[in-house]
């Protein structure tokens, strides 16, 4: 859709919402359609991400799902090396992530088998030891980010 055309949803009212905005924020239709492909449209790419999807297991899933947590929970505890680390440091958010990573460890570990939980919950003890030795203000023994689903940690 180029400016020039005119916007079917626009109306005049002073308080009418998204339809007054001008044509250039609205997506290009055209291009949004050509995202899956010229033989299938977004039908074929929805119907090959199902299939892709498909392949991969519980496991693998839980486990990819888990790591992206504990890598951005390191970086939040300030874990993470070279220029700007202390920037990205955030103890309220790295919280938050240990928290979650505690809670998808403990109810995923009777499913997924001992090999993968052990290699999670070494994993999520070691980010809240982190946490802890971060932390200027310590958290009771037992009270820390996900410490109520593991025990404490020391």
């Amino acid at each position: 859709m180029s400016t020039d055309e005119p916007n079917p949803g626009a109306t005049d009212g002073p308080d009418d919402g998204p339809a007054d905005r001008p044509a250039d924020h609205l997506p290009d239709l055209d291009a949004v359609a050509d995202l899956g492909g010229a033989d299938g449209g977004l039908e074929a790419a929805a119907a090959g991400a199902a299939r892709d999807i498909a392949d991969v297991t519980a496991v693998e899933v839980i486990t990819t799902a888990a790591v992206h947590m504990m890598s951005a929970a390191a970086v939040r505890c300030g874990l993470e090396e070279g220029p700007g680390a202390e920037e990205h440091k955030d103890l309220a958010e790295a919280r938050v992530l240990i928290q979650a990573l505690a809670g998808l460890v403990t109810a995923a570990a009777p499913d997924i088998g001992n090999q993968h939980a052990r290699a999670l919950r070494d994993g999520l003890r070691s980010l809240q030891l982190a946490f802890r030795e971060a932390s200027v203000v310590q958290d009771p023994p037992g009270q820390g980010p996900g410490e109520r689903l593991t025990g404490h940690v020391s």
